[in-house]
């Protein structure tokens, strides 16, 4: 076949002889001679050039759902987040506010305890004055009746002491002789021993107005009264007397 085309391109250059011949460079012609028994190999056939492989299109479903996944994972470890955040601030407060109220009722616990401790030191202190005041008044009101007792007995007594006296002083005017010389207001102060019995053992003066005379004539009649009157009420009886001898007029 290039053997034909060889001498298919002799003929052209030949018959165009008469004109003016261009200078051209030789065509090199490569060419293999074939035999009519030769077997004729084609030419290998080159491998068409290869195209770039352009990279698959993103999966963007696929890009969308692993977003939206891990959003979600965020979304969801917030949640968890704020969840543990929100337990641990009510685990915090609720520790708070139980310290809080025993706190509270440890100080109301020590109030109530001072307010106890101060209720019955109050009751103490006031049975202590009552005590006191009861003994106070039963004391005044012994003190009362023992003075209402005495006041009594001294009533009794100085009635007694009285009328006693009064009796002596009666019995012993009435063994005195008026002397001639006695004047009117005699009044003599006498001093008697007596035995208990009544008996007279001494007699003495004291304040008198009466001369020497009178004096023994009063004395004589003391001695003449012996034994002297016994008291009703022996309590009163005293073995030294003091008499005021003032004979009636």
């Amino acid at each position: 076949m290039f053997l034909h085309i060889g001498v298919f391109g002799s003929l052209v250059v030949v018959l165009d002889f008469d004109r003016t011949p261009d200078i051209a460079m030789p065509l090199a012609i490569n060419a293999t001679l074939v035999t009519e028994n030769a077997v004729v190999i084609p030419p290998k056939a080159e491998d068409p050039p290869k195209v770039a492989e352009l990279p698959p299109e993103p999966d963007k479903s696929k890009q969308e759902r692993l977003a939206a996944e891990q959003q979600k994972r965020a979304a969801d470890a917030r949640v968890e987040r704020e969840r543990l955040q929100k337990i641990e601030r009510a685990k915090t407060e609720a520790e708070a506010e139980k310290r809080r109220k025993l706190a509270e009722a440890e100080a109301e616990k020590k109030r109530l305890a001072e307010a106890e401790k101060k209720r019955l030191a109050d009751i103490e202190r006031q049975r202590l004055k009552n005590e006191r005041l009861r003994k106070e008044a039963e004391t005044a009101a012994r003190q009362q009746e023992l003075d209402k007792e005495v006041q009594r007995v001294a009533a009794m007594t100085a009635s007694a002491k009285s009328a006693y006296i009064f009796a002596i002083q009666q019995k012993i005017s009435r063994n005195w002789v008026r002397t001639a010389n006695a004047a009117l207001g005699l009044e003599c102060t006498i001093k008697v021993q007596q035995q208990p019995g009544g008996e007279v053992t001494n007699v003495s003066f004291g304040a008198c107005n009466g001369d020497a005379t009178i004096q023994r004539s009063i004395e004589s009649a003391v001695y003449k009264a012996s034994p002297l009157p016994a008291p009703r009420d022996p309590s009163v009886f005293d073995r030294n007397l003091t008499l005021l001898f003032k004979p009636e007029e």
